[in-house]
């Protein structure tokens, strides 16, 4: 890459930093209590009004930092998901991931209501490990055809939804806060919900972003990959677990939100490229935007009624994910 392409990634990382830095603002502003930007800013210094500053650091800030954390954690997963399978329309969603988690974690919702979150965390962990299990062994056949595994993952995310929607059909009691977690909502959500992204965020994606190099390698397809030197199967499936442990972190702390691991992907390799050191930090920025945005979007249309960001993230990704099957279809022809 020449220095005038570097030079414009990063002039365009810069320019996502600056529009999350601002929707962050504005996003605190939105609730039922009016907050002006001065008190914002204000607060932010350390010199604000005292009942502002504890009502923006105790419930907006934290709502704003869990929105760009699961983002990350997300949209991550899914670069990770679409290098290693070399497929576009590989992610946590169609891999049946978010499904297995959120299989897992409405379980212990229902079964073990008000329980501390790493419980959650742990279950929805499990939950997707077992389903990257049953995926893998559904579609290896002497090897690993990426087409096969996100058919497979998609077979198994339709299996784990149904078990999700006959948990609450059948459930008795805690089934609003289950359909709340599972529409993707970030009401309620603090900074107990954020710590338990803070892994991902600090240990799991900077190992990624250092290992960038062997994405880049395994996108030029497995033989290419052995003659320099990588151990393809072993790779993929070290990746594919740093995936499973960012997919679990971000649904047990929001619950399921789909396509934003699918979309933003795309997205950022459109803006910058497809080198993973360039791609990955542009995939997590933008991850959290979207969310961000999606969760501001849901709060100031129709006040004080709430919908869901993973409501408003689903009506942008369920067409463009028919899109990218129509281009994929028109490819091929």
């Amino acid at each position: 890459m020449n220095r005038k392409s570097e030079n414009r990634n990063f002039a365009v990382l810069a320019l996502l930093l600056i529009l999350t830095s601002a929707s962050a603002v504005l996003s605190m502003k939105l609730g039922s209590a009016a907050i002006g930007f001065t008190d914002i800013l204000s607060a932010m210094i350390g010199m604000g009004n005292p009942e502002v500053s504890d009502l923006i650091y105790s419930y907006r800030l934290p709502r704003v930092a869990v929105a760009l954390a699961a983002g990350a954690c997300l949209s991550v997963a899914g670069v990770i998901a679409q290098s290693v399978m070399r497929n576009p329309l590989a992610a946590p969603d169609t891999l049946g991931l978010t499904s297995g988690a959120g299989l897992a974690a409405v379980i212990v919702t229902i079964l073990f209501p008000g329980q501390f979150p790493p419980l959650l965390t742990m279950a929805a962990f499990g939950g997707g490990v077992v389903a990257a299990i049953a995926v893998y062994l559904l579609a290896y056949r002497k090897g690993i055809i990426p087409v096969r595994l996100a058919l497979v993952g998609i077979a198994v995310s339709a299996f784990c939804s149904s078990g999700i929607q006959l948990l609450i059909s059948k459930s008795t009691s805690n089934v609003s806060s289950a359909l709340i977690w599972l529409g993707g909502s970030l009401w309620g959500r603090s900074w107990p919900q954020f710590m338990q992204m803070l892994p991902g965020l600090v240990i799991l994606i900077p190992i990624v972003w250092y290992l960038g190099l062997r994405l880049d390698v395994l996108r030029l397809g497995d033989p290419l990959a052995k003659n320099l030197g990588v151990g393809v199967e072993r790779t993929r499936m070290f990746f594919l677990a740093i995936a499973v442990m960012l997919t679990a972190l971000a649904v047990s702390a929001v619950g399921t939100i789909g396509f934003v691991g699918l979309i933003t992907p795309h997205a950022a390799r459109k803006l910058v490229g497809s080198r993973h050191r360039i791609l990955i930090p542009t995939a997590a920025v933008l991850g959290g935007l979207v969310i961000l945005i999606a969760d501001a979007l849901g709060r100031g249309m129709l006040p004080p009624l709430e919908i869901p960001a993973g409501l408003l993230v689903s009506v942008i990704g369920g067409p463009y994910f028919l899109f990218l099957l129509w281009q994929r279809a028109k490819q091929r022809n």
